[in-house]
């Protein structure tokens, strides 16, 4: 029975004449099988009677009569493809709205899968079988269904189109070319479609690069908010620190200063939230427009494709974002300016609190900072910890690699800094002389050197206990009010600043601004030699606590 069924395929019931399944199948003497009324038309057209199959002519017109297997075959097959249909029917997917429906069914019209461009129909999954099987059909180009199938027909000629004409930018059919585009360009319409969706490709590609620059520009743009609200938050946080100490004179300054931060921060929010919707309606339009190339990348339909490439071919019209950026607000001298309005009598304590105040701010950035054992010059002793050094008067008998000083009691701290700001703490107490800073990567380590910026050094000395200098170019002598125990050095690589704080006194002690830095930075430190036990105190790497 199972051998028997497989033999019921569709095209061993298909009338070569009408091309559809036997109604009345009849058979000619030579043994082939038509539909009895298409038989009898062929035959009343031609003036002889020949079979359309094997073109055997017959001299007597032969008695047809119903050939009575073949007919039940027949209905067989009709009965059991009707049920493969029910079934398939309802397994397949019901046209929705913007779906190509199929132009066969009745009733509820399923999801077409294929179009014919020979046929100009839309065919559902059943329905496109005959052009799978039938021999007659497979020859017919099937496409992804589309609808307005009389659109890939030349209006004049009636004919497919399937040429491309360059001159006027259009698809003709094959009769085009000797009437109406005459000493034209005209190229295969299949070899013009791959050279668009190669062009459509470029621009794919365009687009998804134009949706990651804007996503980037979009984290970008967090990032400097998040910076934006952090800096917020501790410049209201100082505010409130500085003027409840001030107690019930300041608390008008404190409401102002705070509602001017805000009202900063509001309009850096508004500025950004703008910014951020405009990038993502722009990445909605350019996804939207990349969905679209990409499928219309995908499309084997190639008239659809170059008929639509003209209004795809470019990126949409965006913004350039290459100079926007919203940059973090700054608050530095909020405090400082609500502070001055206040009375003259509060003058002394409000100079003391912004001092506090800048203090603290730096602090902010403070690093953990340990010694480089590698660069310390050998008369050198440091803790097993990298916190502590001091001159050991005797020079140890170490590798002279690249990177240890040879000629200056100097050591660098082990972490190297490339952006950003940071801050660490160094106890200079019971000392008659030290060198402290930073410095660049590269600086000269084998030989004597000028300590100066030009030669990548930021640092300040203290000589005879109570010399203190700005090691500048020139060098610049420093009236300190009282002797430092405690000395803070902050960095701000990218405002090309070095800062020097007497952290007891919360006291800015010296800065050296508008530098440039092209390279890593390095702490540095000098305890310089013992004298005899003079200084023989050691430098030690303090860890870094607020200020009260």
């Amino acid at each position: 029975m199972s051998a028997a069924s497989s033999l019921l395929t569709e095209d061993r019931f298909l009338c070569s004449i009408c091309l559809d399944v036997f109604t009345d199948p009849v058979s000619t003497p030579c043994g082939h099988n038509f539909c009895k009324t298409c038989l009898i038309k062929n035959w009343s057209i031609n003036y002889r009677c020949r079979c359309p199959m094997c073109k055997e002519v017959f001299t007597t017109k032969p008695d047809l009569k119903v050939n009575t297997l073949l007919s039940e075959m027949v209905s067989q097959f009709r009965q059991s493809a009707q049920q493969k249909a029910s079934s398939s029917s309802s397994e397949q997917q019901v046209s929705k709205p913007g779906e190509v429906p199929c132009d066969v069914c009745t009733g509820t019209r399923l999801k077409a899968l294929k179009s014919c461009l020979v046929c100009l129909v839309s065919y559902c999954q059943t329905h496109l079988e005959p052009h799978l099987t039938a021999s007659g059909l497979k020859r017919h180009q099937l496409i992804d269904p589309v609808e307005n199938l009389e659109d890939r027909m030349c209006l004049e000629h009636d004919k497919p189109l399937e040429l491309f004409c360059r001159t006027d930018q259009m698809c003709v059919c094959t009769h085009c070319p000797a009437l109406d585009h005459k000493m034209h360009e005209v190229v295969p319409l299949k070899g013009e479609s791959e050279e668009k969706k190669a062009e459509l490709g470029k621009t794919e590609v365009e687009v998804h690069q134009m949706i990651q620059k804007r996503r980037l520009k979009i984290q970008e743009i967090k990032q400097s908010i998040k910076l934006s609200k952090e800096n917020a938050h501790m410049e209201v946080a100082e505010g409130v620190r500085v003027f409840t100490s001030l107690k019930e004179s300041v608390e008008r300054g404190l409401n102002e200063l705070i509602d001017g931060i805000q009202k900063s921060q509001r309009t850096t929010q508004k500025q950004a939230d703008i910014f951020i919707k405009e990038l993502e309606q722009e990445i909605f339009e350019l996804k939207k427009r990349g969905s679209e190339l990409e499928q219309l990348s995908q499309s084997e339909d190639h008239v659809h494709l170059l008929q639509s490439f003209p209004s795809l071919k470019d990126v949409p019209p965006t913004k350039d974002w290459t100079e926007v950026s919203t940059r973090p607000s700054s608050y530095e001298g909020t405090v400082v300016r609500a502070l001055v309005q206040l009375e003259e009598t509060l003058s002394n304590k409000m100079k003391k609190l912004y001092a506090e105040s800048k203090l603290r701010r730096v602090q902010q950035y403070a690093v953990d900072v340990t010694l480089d054992a590698d660069t310390a010059h050998p008369e050198l002793l440091l803790s097993d910890d990298g916190k502590t050094v001091s001159h050991g008067n005797r020079k140890k008998n170490l590798p002279d690699n690249p990177d240890r000083f040879s000629h200056y009691n100097f050591v660098l701290g082990s972490q190297s800094f490339s952006s950003g700001r940071f801050y660490f703490e160094v106890q200079v107490r019971r000392k008659t002389k030290w060198n402290l800073g930073v410095a660049r990567e590269s600086i000269n380590r084998k030989g004597e050197v000028k300590m100066s910026p030009d030669e990548g050094y930021w640092s300040l000395w203290l000589r005879n206990g109570h010399e203190y200098r700005a090691l500048a170019d020139p060098s610049v002598s420093l009236s300190l009010a009282s002797r430092p125990q405690k000395v803070g050095v902050f960095v701000d690589y990218e405002e090309g600043l070095v800062s020097f704080y007497d952290v007891d006194a919360a006291a800015l002690i010296f800065s050296f601004t508008g530098c440039c830095f092209t390279e890593k930075l390095l702490p540095f430190f000098s305890p310089g030699r013992n004298d005899g036990g003079r200084n023989s105190a050691p430098l030690i790497i303090s860890p870094v606590s607020q200020t009260i």
